[in-house]
């Protein structure tokens, strides 16, 4: 005899639905920092001269056609032959500073923004499969994070670019090789915590997937520290990759990277031509500070446990 139509299903008989919570992000303490409301601001005049940069720029130091080493060194307000005025003064190749550090802001942006990408996506992903497999494959991928969060960043990026060489892409190569780990472990260490929890427990007793709960339940509700953690190392790759072009190892000569150009001109502080190194540094810290920033007030946006 076949159930009546018109009565309500059995609840013994149908599983209940797993409702996973969702963590809630808090607009309103953005709004009564103005610390944060500087730093956005920075940031987003920052991103918009990259975005902007043909209408901003009145030269491309990529065209060797657009400047004259006779125009080389010139002060700051300086007016060259050609009547341009070069409001930050040009560098020992004749390069408008204005312009070289707008470029050098795309480059570095450009690197620190890919690399960031690469490595949160392997991180996040070698971490969320520790967090829900466990035993012998947890064990396994986190002494492979140990192993690279035991060197110093700097060491293993000039190692690693000694052998594979210099160009854009062996710098983000580099930097995701020294970053992926930071990812992996936070995001292991979140997932472990939303994994105890309850509807977890009860997902796993419905007989869920592996696959399912990792990416339907526990990825959404523990990727918010990685993303804050994101936020920061972006800072970070941007550091790494002007450390790696002063040094010499980073990007080709051909490219106005930020730490590049303060490289250009650490020949010439002692002379008293300071612009060519201090106005790209002082970007590059602006930069540095504004990404920081945001990134720790993100930490507290993201966290429910504050008023």
């Amino acid at each position: 005899m076949s159930p009546r139509k018109d009565l309500p299903p059995d609840p013994l008989l149908v599983p209940p639905m797993v409702k996973t919570p969702r963590r809630a992000f808090h607009l309103a303490r953005i709004k009564r920092r103005p610390s944060l409301k500087g730093a956005l601001i920075a940031l987003v005049v920052v991103l918009a001269a990259g975005l902007l940069l043909p209408l901003l720029a009145q030269q491309n130091p990529y065209d060797l056609t657009s400047f004259s080493v006779m125009d080389n060194r010139l002060p700051p307000g300086e007016t060259s032959l050609d009547g341009l005025t070069y409001w930050l003064g040009t560098d020992s190749q004749g390069r408008d500073m204005v312009s070289a550090i707008l470029y050098g802001l795309r480059v570095s942006l450009m690197v620190g923004l890919v690399a960031t990408a690469f490595a949160f996506a392997i991180g996040v992903s070698v971490g969320l499969t520790a967090a829900v497999f466990g035993g012998k494959v947890e064990a396994a991928l986190m002494r492979m994070v140990d192993f690279f969060l035991g060197f110093p960043s700097i060491l293993v990026a000039l190692v690693l670019l000694a052998a594979i060489g210099r160009g854009v892409d062996k710098v983000i190569i580099a930097i995701v090789v020294v970053q992926w780990a930071h990812y992996a472990r936070v995001m292991r260490g979140s997932a472990l915590v939303e994994r105890r929890k309850e509807y977890i427990e009860a997902a796993e007793n419905l007989g869920y997937s592996k696959l399912r709960i990792m990416f339907r339940h526990l990825l959404p509700n523990s990727i918010a520290a990685a993303l804050v953690v994101a936020t920061v190392r972006i800072a970070s790759a941007i550091t790494l990759e002007a450390t790696l072009s002063f040094l010499g190892v980073g990007v080709p000569v051909t490219q106005p990277s930020l730490g590049l150009l303060v490289a250009n001109g650490f020949d010439f502080l002692m002379s008293g031509e300071y612009w060519i190194s201090v106005y790209p540094g002082i970007a590059l810290v602006v930069l540095i500070f504004s990404l920081n920033l945001v990134g720790d007030r993100l930490r507290v946006a993201f966290d429910a446990r504050r008023s």
